[in-house]
């Protein structure tokens, strides 16, 4: 389609000067992709409208909230409700409470939770509990994943670390991650070796079980269940971040979906229904490490926000509607998008492998069959991806920019968005292969 950005690039110039690179989370930049991000003005069902009246079919959902897509009327309504009512007390509510019963009905590894405001917040304080409950120091975590800015959590990580390709974290000094240890994912060789060598120190194992951050890669078959062994065996305790799966993928998140149920879980996004909450939880008895009631401290200001609760009771409900209907159409959905882009790929010659689980799908741009870890991931051809996106934007099609980010579908994209996506892709794909010939 043809579209003007003189307002959006104008925004960009003047936020580059006040705000470092123009925005507030580093992957918004466009960098990875080239050209200049377009400036949201407003967003409805599956569509986002930027500030110069440019419409976009949203495929990445705020990064994962958006299930129901843009202002749901369900949602809007109960945070208008609430809005009469205030929207921050620092006081406990009832809200809380009923929050925290439907996280604790929902997911397998949670009997007690506590709320926070962001998810980097919830695996922070999972992994500085879990060290209080075991006595020990030892981190793992794997190669690609990405869980939160937190200094001990940035050796080797995904998201926008791995779409700027940085080796760390300035900033981060030596001895904040002398204590994480990181491995290939998917490797249960590794895993075991690792926990042979060290299993006495290690206080925890902290995984994405499907990982979103260098793509959408899902865990091998074995892998899950190997990371459970061996931290049941060395008495580790085993974190799953669901900050994106959590909702998405199953009510009870992927534990449900994989049958795997962790010690603990962190989880943000769709909880919040697209505003700032977080939550971490699991078994009762490592909860009670948690301040007032144990020695573990942890604190929010804006915990358990009135607001950001109401909109993520309001999103549960919807969850729940229809015994869980939404959970079969997202898997259809993602399902038919994966095969029309597949299908696209193929007609114009352009190698890719499309990997999608329920409603996360990364195209890698790859000869590869598969992508199953972060050194895989690299291998891609991110200059191809990076003109494939443009295309796609320009197209009306708005995909996560970067190749190591997965885009999150929404249950209201119906068979007309499906075809809009199939049609863009079948343009972008065709300009790669040109751009490829030349």
């Amino acid at each position: 389609m043809d579209i003007s950005r003189d307002r959006s690039f104008k925004l960009f110039e003047s936020a580059q000067a006040v705000i470092p690179g123009g925005v507030n989370s580093p992957v918004r930049a466009f960098r990875a992709v080239g050209g200049n991000p377009p400036f949201i003005a407003s967003g409805c069902g599956p569509w986002m409208t930027d500030e110069d009246g440019n419409r976009f079919l949203d495929c990445i959902g705020s990064w994962g909230p958006l299930m129901f897509g843009h202002a749901h009327p369900a949602v809007m309504k109960a945070v208008q409700d609430q809005l009469a009512r205030g929207w921050s007390y620092g006081a406990p509510t009832a809200l809380e409470v009923e929050m925290a019963n439907a996280i604790v009905d929902a997911v397998p590894s949670v009997e007690m939770v506590r709320l926070v405001s962001s998810g980097t917040e919830a695996t922070m304080a999972a992994i500085r509990v879990a060290r209080g409950y075991t006595g020990r120091s030892g981190i793992v975590k794997f190669e690609g994943n990405y869980h939160g800015h937190a200094d001990f959590l940035l050796a080797k990580a995904g998201s926008g670390v791995a779409t700027f390709g940085l080796p760390e974290c300035a900033g981060v000094p030596p001895a904040a991650t002398a204590d994480t240890m990181t491995l290939p994912f998917n490797d249960i060789s590794a895993l075991q070796a690792a926990f042979t060598a060290h299993g006495n120190s290690i206080a925890c194992v902290i995984v994405e079980p499907v990982a979103g951050n260098m793509g959408c890669v899902p865990p091998a078959p074995g892998f899950l269940q190997a990371l459970r062994d061996v931290t049941n065996a060395s008495g580790a305790v085993l974190i799953f971040d669901e900050v994106m799966t959590g909702f998405r993928l199953a009510y009870g998140g992927a534990q449900q979906r994989f049958g795997i149920t962790p010690d603990m879980t962190a989880m943000g996004k769709v909880l919040g229904g697209g505003m700032p909450l977080g939550a971490y939880g699991g078994r009762i008895d490592i909860m009670r490490c948690v301040a007032p009631v144990g020695p573990v401290y942890q604190a929010g200001t804006l915990s358990g926000n009135p607001l950001a609760v109401t909109a993520g009771l309001a999103t549960l409900e919807l969850c729940r509607q229809n015994n869980y209907a939404v959970y079969r159409q997202l898997d259809e959905v993602g399902a038919r998008v994966a095969n029309v882009l597949r299908e696209a790929a193929h007609r114009s010659g352009v190698p890719v492998t499309v990997q999608q689980v329920g409603s996360m799908i990364t195209v890698f741009f790859t000869r590869e069959p598969s992508v199953n870890n972060y050194t895989d991931a690299r291998k891609c051809n991110t200059d191809q991806f990076g003109t494939w996106h443009a295309a796609m934007l320009s197209a009306g099609v708005y995909w996560p920019p970067s190749q190591f980010e997965a885009a999150f579908l929404s249950s209201v994209i119906t068979e007309n968005e499906v075809d809009l996506i199939a049609s863009a892709a079948g343009k972008a794909f065709d300009v790669v292969a040109t751009a490829g010939a030349k």
